[in-house]
């Protein structure tokens, strides 16, 4: 594979670390700057929410420009946030420097996937997009709590200033891998696009991934209190149950890939989300039969875990193969419903597990992976219609 695509690589994983890492950093960030823990997590918010509104918009105005040039900018202004957020004594201004840096990440966020699509063979089209989406699996595994420990030994600057660092590195890397263009990027007009995108296969697609995300997002975000409550887990047996769903999940972005090469899109995506609707009826049953074993629960975990990520690779190259002209938008919309399907999930899951316990979590996770797999369903028969000319 090319270089430039690892560089594609560390540019996700770069720009997914720096949205997930405030989590491991709030105590000392909130302490210092003298606000509370809670008004310090709105700047994750900030964060996720710019990204989702600016990603499509970034997509179509910036369609033109060519790639090696807006991925260049969008990361030295992401690179001057960092810098700027680690030496700023002021919330307010580190707010406003989030989401300097979301805007950043969502203008480049969409074109990783879309060029790595663009320029794979055609045969490979699913194993590049998985290899790019390792660095959003890696930045859960490895980035947070890297800079989670950055933070604990040189204090929350500190993680920051190393997030500028590894941004400075990346770009020295994508600009000595990234082919250079021949002239301005082609792209449809502005009408074009947009009827390109209302297209009812596309819109479908796009409700389903974000329907996907949010029934994952339900279940990962109130793991914990599931695995309290079904089991005799403590503190060290839940950070074990992340761990595993994370390598899980960087197994499975991979092999999903690679069933999406061999089987295409449609097929991996039916076993993938057949297989998490499994793995939710198998949590709500190890649940009513609680207390459950732990290492029993732990399989099924990792087995949702896997799955939950191996379908991404099959949502973005099936978008790529609809969009053509305009699929780095359509991923673009991709993206911003993935971060409304995590909003969405933490928000529903929090009701839920207030209201009924989370024994109902895994059923109502399902529900939406059933409403899913229904969306792709209806995608794909919209896709055979042939309109009378």
């Amino acid at each position: 594979m090319p270089g430039w695509l690892f560089g594609l690589l560390a540019a996700a994983f770069v720009l997914y670390t720096d949205d997930y890492v405030i989590a491991g950093i709030l105590p000392e960030l909130a302490g210092e700057l003298g606000v509370t823990e809670g008004q310090a997590g709105q700047l994750v918010t900030a964060f996720s929410a710019t990204v989702a509104v600016a990603a499509p918009l970034a997509a179509v105005a910036l369609a033109r420009v060519p790639r090696r040039r807006l991925l260049a900018v969008a990361l030295l202004t992401f690179i001057a946030a960092n810098a700027a957020a680690a030496m700023t004594p002021s919330f307010a201004v580190l707010v406003v420097l989030r989401v300097l840096a979301a805007l950043s990440a969502a203008a480049c966020t969409p074109v990783l996937f879309a060029f790595a699509a663009r320029h794979a063979p055609e045969e490979k089209v699913g194993s590049y997009l998985a290899v790019v989406s390792l660095g959003v699996t890696g930045a859960i595994a490895a980035g947070v709590p890297a800079g989670t420990w950055i933070g604990g030994t040189f204090g929350w600057r500190g993680t920051f200033a190393a997030m500028a660092i590894a941004g400075a590195l990346v770009v020295v890397l994508l600009l000595t891998t990234l082919p250079r263009p021949e002239g301005a990027e082609e792209a449809p007009a502005l009408g074009e696009q947009l009827r390109a995108l209302r297209r009812l296969p596309i819109v479908l697609g796009l409700l389903a991934n974000c329907v996907l995300m949010t029934g994952s997002m339900m279940m990962l975000t109130y793991l914990a209190p599931y695995l309290a409550e079904t089991t005799t887990a403590g503190v060290d047996e839940r950070a074990v149950a992340f761990g595993l769903a994370g390598i899980a999940g960087m197994a499975g972005i991979w092999l999903g890939g690679v069933a999406t090469d061999r089987w295409g899109a449609d097929r991996a995506l039916l076993f993938g989300v057949t297989m998490i609707v499994a793995a939710m009826v198998a949590l709500w049953a190890l649940w009513a039969s609680r207390p459950a074993s732990l290492p029993i629960v732990l399989a099924v975990a990792a087995v949702w875990g896997g799955m939950a990520f191996w379908n991404s690779p099959a949502i973005q190259a099936r978008l790529h193969r609809l969009a053509g002209p305009v699929s780095g938008q359509a991923l673009a919309l991709n993206t911003s419903g993935t971060y409304l399907g995590v909003s969405l999930g933490a928000a529903g899951g929090g009701v839920i597990l207030t209201g009924a316990g989370p024994g109902v979590l895994p059923l109502s996770a399902a529900a939406f992976a059933i409403a899913a797999l229904v969306l792709l369903a209806l995608a794909g028969r919209a896709t055979r219609v042939v309109v009378p000319g």
